[in-house]
């Protein structure tokens, strides 16, 4: 069984910063792949940034050069920094892990943790 618990997700004023976490705990072989997406009040959820276990990044044209994904295999854990966020950041952010378990990698996706930004 894996279980994933997300936390960091708070208020902020436009400018602000914030850092999201995402551990993973349980039994299983490896993390191939991280990735955090978000879903806004009335649209369709959309991916943030994703990282491999070599930590080659993706990050979404809306916030590159303001967003920042990393992980930690040691913790089995994947961040999201955000800075200068802008009130469109606000959203519902979750975290997606595929988790080798046996031989077959499965999607995991945390619980999701509310970001707002506004003054």
């Amino acid at each position: 069984q894996v279980q994933l618990v997300e936390s960091g997700g708070g208020l902020v004023q436009p400018g602000g910063s914030l850092r999201l976490s995402c551990a993973a705990s349980g039994s299983f072989f490896s993390i191939p792949a991280m990735g955090w997406y978000r879903q806004a009040p009335g649209k369709q959820r959309e991916l943030v940034a994703t990282i491999t276990m070599g930590g080659t990044t993706n990050t979404a044209d809306s916030v590159k050069g303001r967003f920042t994904i990393s992980r930690d295999n040691a913790k089995n854990t994947v961040y999201l920094q955000m800075n200068s966020l802008k009130p469109e950041d606000t959203a519902v952010y979750y975290c997606n892990l595929g988790i080798v378990v046996g031989v077959s990698e499965y999607a995991y996706w945390g619980q999701g943790t509310q970001v707002t930004v506004s003054s």
